[in-house]
């Protein structure tokens, strides 16, 4: 039987019909209405109703990015959608007639890798999903880290600079706010504004498409333009400092690196692994954790729900 996999995001949704195996046998993709709860919640309905149509399914599982309680229930809070303490599993259960499981998108996306992509394998695994923010998965000994009100792992929010900059749960200075797809846009936009030499090719690729956004910054990336690679070696370094940080307090064999950013490969994960080890305690004296690009990409939130859910429910 199959699972239906639903990721929510705050520009879409994806959906997809995933085997047992992790294989997408069918995909659908509508925008999100993230500003209208009831809409969102309805779309979703639909889309689980149209990917199920004529199959046979087991379970549906939803993942959401947001701060999920204990039970798996709740949105206590999501900071790019207007969910705050919304009760996601019963409004979805309630109108359709499969069982329900909602987590969070960073948690499922990190299921994946360590069920089927690069953390196969791994005891303990850490997954950084760089994107819009910054997520994290923690699973050792194959269970993922929930903590005891249901919202551990989320290492987006780790404080790296004292009274630094605004971040979008409220708090300042998280990682999040130094080494997202949002901050490499940001600092790429100052750049241009700086008139500096290095920002010379990102500012005629501004100009030839009206405006700087991500896929300006990662053309720049990729032709290897030099003041785009050392904005996203500083996005590397913070990275690197926080999986320091998550050596010293959980200890992985493996941290996998996955979100839009990741795309650039070895561009990213080279700055991490030096910043890792240049911040790493007692380097030379313990084993090195190995840092490692996502296999799956956009689609691993989609099939670790969707197995989280078949998991949960056979």
């Amino acid at each position: 039987m199959y699972t239906v996999g639903i990721d929510i995001g705050g520009t879409k949704i994806a959906g997809a019909l995933v085997s047992e195996s992790g294989e997408l046998i069918k995909e659908r993709k509508i925008s999100s209405p993230a500003t209208d709860s009831a809409q969102m919640v309805g779309s979703i309905i639909e889309l689980i109703q149209e990917l199920a149509e004529g199959e046979k399914v087991l379970a549906v599982g939803v993942a959401a990015a947001g701060f999920i309680d204990l039970n798996q229930s709740e949105v206590y809070y999501a900071p790019n959608i207007n969910w705050r303490n919304e009760p996601i599993k019963r409004l979805i259960s309630d109108q359709i007639g499969y069982p329900v499981l909602l987590e969070n998108d960073a948690n499922a996306a990190g299921w994946a890798e360590y069920r089927y992509g690069a953390g196969k394998g791994s005891k303990t695994m850490v997954m950084l999903t760089i994107g819009t923010g910054v997520g994290g998965a923690i699973i050792t000994d194959g269970k993922l880290l929930r903590g005891g009100f249901g919202i551990g792992g989320e290492l987006g929010h780790l404080r790296m600079v004292p009274d630094g900059l605004s971040c979008g749960c409220g708090q300042k200075g998280c990682l999040e706010s130094y080494a997202s797809g949002t901050a490499l846009l940001r600092n790429a936009r100052a750049l241009v504004a700086s008139g500096s030499p290095k920002s010379q090719r990102l500012g005629e690729l501004q100009a030839t498409t009206g405006e700087l956004t991500g896929n300006e910054v990662y053309q720049a990336i990729s032709e290897l333009d030099a003041g785009a690679l050392e904005l996203l070696s500083e996005v590397g370094d913070w990275l690197g400092q926080a999986v320091a940080s998550l050596a010293a307090t959980i200890d992985p064999d493996v941290v996998v690196i996955g979100g839009g950013v990741s795309a650039a490969g070895k561009l990213l994960l080279d700055p991490i692994q030096t910043s890792y080890l240049e911040h790493l305690p007692a380097r030379g004296f313990r084993p090195e954790l190995i840092v490692k690009k996502a296999e799956f990409m956009n689609d691993a939130g989609l099939v670790g729900v969707a197995d989280l859910a078949r998991q949960a429910f056979i």
